[in-house]
């Protein structure tokens, strides 16, 4: 039948859920917090590739069985690979785990401690056939007979009409939110546009490590805590603060041994960094992408009380936007 076409996944903007008058066009699904895999099954073989285009195939053997789910067709899906803690919720930290094992052995013990599931929510492409000029409603409508269900695969459901009560659905879970989609809008790859909205129920931000504090106490010789940046309009990678929050023991070597030989002499910021913290500061190029979570943001755009969450190697650094700050609440539109 010939090799599958390449496609980039579509992208959502944040924002507020569409106003009252407006929201029978639109639909419903859960932000599922994992990272998002294209899943291109042809000739009876599943491929994974993430977001920024690489093959993640190896890290994730429990979905290979997936590619006997789709009734002997070729088709290219879109959704996400998520961990799940002990209580039932996505879990970030538990992902971070799997996202750069490349060591088969490693894999295969992580596969029995921290199985992940792939959230299925999008089909690009079957047999023959793109899909992705059809209206959202035909694609769900084919995604849904085309999908079986498995032990590490499931189509969630999407809410139709009135978004409010699945946003609501989404705090009461713990969840970090809905992406709202236009019922009548095309798939375009590799594009972000209001048509898809995230709207989130706690504010997160991706974060490019620029320097790092040496720790005290039990962190002593080792990472106190990461000074953060984002960039600018101008491209300026302007410093939004640091972080000392929400690391695991393994977290912090890991994060050592990724900034260790990307060490530089000077502050990579495009101002000044406040004495407090660029006092015994280890600089570091601005090549690794984290996230963070926080409570609000201060008046000179600096993160108040941040957690990390994670690397991100699924993203690039010019994605670390300071335009993903926010302060106000955008659940009510």
């Amino acid at each position: 039948m010939g090799r599958l076409p390449t496609y980039r996944p579509m992208l959502a903007q944040l924002g507020p859920l569409p106003p009252p008058a407006q929201r029978e066009l639109w639909s419903a699904e859960m932000k599922w917090d994992g990272v998002r895999g294209l899943a291109y099954v042809e000739e009876g073989a599943l491929r994974l590739m993430s977001r920024n285009g690489r093959d993640v195939t190896l890290a994730y053997p429990e979905l290979y069985p997936m590619a006997g789910a789709v009734g002997g067709k070729d088709v290219v899906l879109d959704g996400e690979i998520v961990a799940f803690d002990e209580t039932g919720l996505p879990s970030f930290g538990a992902l971070a785990l799997r996202m750069h094992q490349r060591r088969p052995m490693r894999i295969a013990e992580l596969v029995k401690t921290v199985p992940v599931t792939y959230m299925v929510f999008d089909v690009l492409h079957v047999g023959d056939r793109s899909t992705v000029r059809l209206p959202y409603d035909e694609r769900r409508e084919l995604l849904e007979g085309l999908v079986r269900p498995g032990f590490r695969w499931q189509t969630p459901v999407a809410f139709l009409g009135d978004p409010r009560a699945a946003l609501e659905a989404s705090h009461r879970l713990g969840l970090e939110g809905v992406v709202v989609k236009r019922r009548d809008s095309p798939y375009r790859p590799g594009r972000r546009g209001p048509e898809w909205t995230k709207v989130k129920n706690f504010s997160s931000l991706e974060v490019v490590v620029g320097g790092w504090k040496p720790g005290a106490g039990r962190r002593a010789g080792g990472i106190g805590s990461l000074l953060l940046g984002a960039y600018d309009p101008g491209g300026r990678l302007l410093y939004v603060g640091h972080v000392g929050t929400g690391f695991t023991d393994a977290m912090l070597e890991a994060l050592r041994a990724e900034l260790a030989p990307l060490e530089r002499p000077t502050s990579p910021f495009g101002q000044p960094v406040p004495r407090e913290f660029a006092r015994d500061a280890r600089w570091v190029e601005p090549r690794l992408v984290g996230e963070v979570r926080y409570a609000d943001v201060t008046g000179d755009g600096r993160l108040r009380h941040p957690s990390w969450r994670g690397l991100r190697p699924d993203r690039a650094p010019e994605e670390a936007r300071t335009e993903g700050l926010r302060r106000a609440d955008t659940r009510a539109g």
